[in-house]
């Protein structure tokens, strides 16, 4: 069902590589190339090097981006660990930004080979009753089961949703994706439903509205307003960009409300529609540009 809206609610580039060269220009490169490849042959007892080995694949990506993709930190994370002599290509140490690798490369982190995936964007409505994390010693129900049968690829919760919240939750194997809906400088918004056990006092509401203290911290909402048109003031719109842990229950039990139903209606612009509880859906290609344009 449609979820309803609240009333509240230069510098010139490098054109070299288009002036063709001459022939002889081209037969001088040839055999500086062919030069190049002999001396390389030849270092055998060089094992660190700060430049890609020759690969047989003609399609090549940034070996950042490699990395990122194979889920194991972003873009610029990658560039660190390239930095640090963390990561070989076909055995080989590379120090270099800007490294590109093929298909048939082999890509080394920590001594295990780098898998890269297919970018994959899910969409969970969490129920109740299931907790975020990809495994529990306490063997209790997890979001992973919910969505264990949707791809292949090795897919990651990007937050997290307590046990008994229920709403929207983004998986992904985008390790840049997940940085930027993550870190607080990016303020992604969310949107919740929320239920009291009593109703909520205006002057309460204007207190969360203009901002509370608590023990870890002043926190102000976006915006806050009862649901339903106000006919029922025990269900409150709320709307902020914390990522603060458990921080929506926090704001009304410092004021000594508690709250019996909390749902994500809203994820980084991603609304419920079309996704019923327990179901998922994957983000179609205009959300993941704009999820990938998010700075």
């Amino acid at each position: 069902m449609p979820e309803k809206k609240s009333n509240n609610s230069k510098k010139h580039g490098d054109f070299s590589k288009f002036i063709k060269p001459s022939k002889k220009q081209t037969r001088n490169r040839m055999k500086l190339s062919e030069k190049n490849e002999d001396t390389d042959y030849k270092k055998k007892t060089i094992k660190k090097t700060t430049s890609l080995p020759p690969s047989s694949s003609p399609e090549f990506i940034r070996l950042n981006r490699y990395i990122a993709n194979a889920g194991v930190c972003s873009r610029r994370g990658a560039d660190e660990l390239i930095v640090a002599c963390e990561i070989k290509i076909n055995g080989e140490v590379v120090t270099e930004l800007g490294t590109k690798v093929g298909r048939n490369d082999k890509v080394e982190y920590k001594g295990k080979l780098l898998n890269p995936e297919k970018l994959v964007y899910l969409l969970l409505n969490k129920p109740k009753g299931f907790i975020t994390t990809t495994d529990d010693p306490y063997d209790r129900k997890t979001v992973m089961s919910l969505i264990e049968k949707a791809c292949d690829e090795r897919i990651l919760p990007v937050g997290r949703l307590d046990l008994n919240t229920t709403g929207l939750l983004l998986f992904t194997n985008d390790g840049d994706v997940a940085k930027k809906l993550t870190h607080p400088k990016h303020g992604i918004k969310k949107i919740y439903h929320v239920v009291l056990n009593k109703p909520l006092e205006k002057d309460d509401l204007f207190k969360i509205a203009t901002g509370l203290e608590l023990e870890d911290g002043s926190i102000k909402v976006d915006k806050i307003a009862y649901a339903e048109n106000g006919m029922d003031k025990k269900q409150i719109g709320l709307e902020l960009h914390s990522g603060k842990n458990r921080i929506v229950r926090r704001i009304f039990e410092s004021l000594e409300y508690r709250v019996i139903r909390l749902d994500r209606v809203s994820f980084a612009g991603l609304t419920k529609k079309d996704v019923p509880r327990g179901k998922w859906r994957l983000l179609q290609d205009i959300e993941i540009n704009r999820l990938k344009m998010i700075s």
